[in-house]
């Protein structure tokens, strides 16, 4: 039997939606006001969900404390009050959208979890804007 077991957490950042490659009015016309070269923040909301079978002997599929904790240093020590322009490696050259940061924390978290599980990044930039990531 599968289930999933989820985490909620949240962190804030700042980014600008741009391509180094592209003009600053080629940026505007395409990330609007996100192109914005003096950057501007989101609240992010994020939901990781691991999916896997329950461990007969713990009842639990995961100890969601260990999650907590891995979504604590690989995301909001990570990224929280961050330029994710300037601060975050990922970020060098991959342009910061909701998109990649759920890639990004994904592939963080997959790095952490054991292979076993399957995993889930619902990352909401706004209220009602938000991706889901699952590693496919």
């Amino acid at each position: 039997m599968r289930i999933k077991a989820c985490r909620k957490a949240h962190f804030n950042a700042a980014h600008r939606l741009y391509r180094k490659d592209w003009s600053d009015e080629k940026n505007a016309q395409v990330f609007g006001k996100c192109s914005n070269p003096k950057y501007h923040g989101h609240n992010y909301e994020l939901i990781v969900s691991v999916i896997g079978e329950i461990d007969p002997e713990t009842g639990f599929l995961i100890d969601l404390k260990i999650l907590k904790d891995y979504i604590k240093s690989e995301v909001e020590d990570y990224m929280d009050h961050k330029n994710l322009n300037e601060e975050v490696a990922e970020f060098a050259d991959l342009n910061p959208t909701a998109e990649n940061i759920a890639v990004v924390i994904w592939n963080r978290l997959r790095n952490k979890i054991e292979s076993k599980f399957d995993i889930e990044v619902t990352l909401y930039e706004t209220p009602r804007n938000f991706v889901t990531y699952t590693g496919e």
